[in-house]
């Protein structure tokens, strides 16, 4: 039976970069090695490093003056290491669910961090608007995409100081203009590559102002001047992270990767809306995430969660139980995930609503 990857993280990855990895790990770049046991500093995995990187700012459009980095420490990482290095007395968070709480929770430790809004009053079901971010903030940072409550934010917001972003699970899944923001940082592990490493695309201007001593292995200013070489980075997983890039250069780039997640996500909305045994944990559509797409029983069936998962798995449905946190379902519906794959979710669930 065929198995549908919904897991949100690690996810699903494309065939084409399991199979070029597969062949990476008998055989790296004909060097009669594994990739596995490759030398960081043989001249055949700095070229996969800079040609990554490379990748990055075509796919994405990087602006000149702008640097990528593949640091290994996760987006978690990423929550210290931003007010580490950008934040001097002040910084603003827009506080949309666990992961930007976390990062919040980091910046305090560095000096006053600002929560500008937050939409835990409802469970991290919505976007906040309307929020004013202070001008005397160093940085305001913002988590675009909510994994576990179903959230998004579709459009880079325009703000009067430097924006950071997380962007993690929708990284490489629409176009970005990547002149609004200062700094994004993303871990590879929903729609890049295997778990290990981030992505940091930073605007190089905004480095070297705080008065702390950074320590050397967290200081960005390290990372960029040894071209993401300082120590030993993960190997395979940005070997992994290369062939991902390339598969996605070879669909056509970023604008028909978008095009595909959006009839992806409509697919699985239009049925959740429609069918009565279900409903989505995100009412407003302006805020439901095309990457992770979350929903509950209907009042009245909340009996059949179980029996539903139970069936779900049955027709070779993978990862779609929701957060422990949050119960119900989720479906990640990341780049990977061929359409196929939504269509036979959607057909479980009119089965399943048939029968009951």
């Amino acid at each position: 039976m065929k198995k549908h990857n919904f897991y949100a993280g690690p996810s699903i990855l494309p065939q084409y970069t399991i199979d070029k990895s597969i062949e990476g790990i008998k055989d790296f770049a004909g060097t009669g090695l594994s990739v596995l046991e490759i030398s960081h500093r043989s001249k055949e995995f700095i070229a996969c490093m800079n040609n990554a990187i490379a990748l990055v700012k075509e796919l994405l459009e990087v602006p000149a003056g702008y640097q990528v980095i593949f640091l290994g420490g996760g987006a978690s990482m990423q929550f210290a290491m931003v007010p580490m290095n950008l934040m001097n007395k002040k910084s603003a968070y827009l506080v949309t669910g666990e992961w930007a709480t976390k990062a919040f929770k980091e910046a305090k430790i560095y000096g006053e961090a600002v929560e500008v809004a937050t939409s835990k009053d409802k469970n991290f079901s919505y976007i906040p608007k309307n929020y004013t971010v202070p001008e005397d903030a160093d940085y305001f940072h913002i988590t675009t995409n909510n994994t576990i409550y179903g959230t998004e934010l579709k459009k880079d917001p325009d703000v009067k100081v430097p924006l950071i972003a997380d962007m993690s699970s929708d990284i490489f899944s629409r176009p970005v203009d990547v002149s609004k923001y200062s700094l994004i940082y993303a871990g590879a592990q929903k729609n890049l590559a295997p778990a290990g490493v981030a992505v940091v695309i930073i605007k190089e201007e905004i480095l070297g102002k705080v008065s702390r001593p950074v320590p050397t292995m967290l200081d960005y200013r390290t990372h960029i001047k040894a071209e993401s070489m300082f120590n030993t980075p993960p190997v395979f997983t940005v070997f992994a992270a290369e062939q991902t890039l390339k598969w996605l250069k070879e669909l056509g780039g970023l604008k028909v990767m978008q095009k595909k997640n959006v009839e992806k996500a409509q697919l699985l909305y239009d049925e959740i809306d429609r069918n009565k045994l279900f409903v989505p944990t995100v009412n407003d559509t302006e805020d439901r995430s095309f990457m992770n797409i979350c929903f509950v029983m209907a009042e009245g069936y909340k009996e059949l969660e179980q029996p539903f998962l139970d069936f779900a798995k049955s027709k070779g449905m993978i990862g779609i139980a929701g957060h422990r946190s949050v119960g119900g379902f989720r479906a990640s519906t990341y780049n990977a995930l061929p359409r196929e794959s939504v269509q036979a979710l959607v057909d479980t669930m009119r089965e399943f609503e048939k029968s009951h």
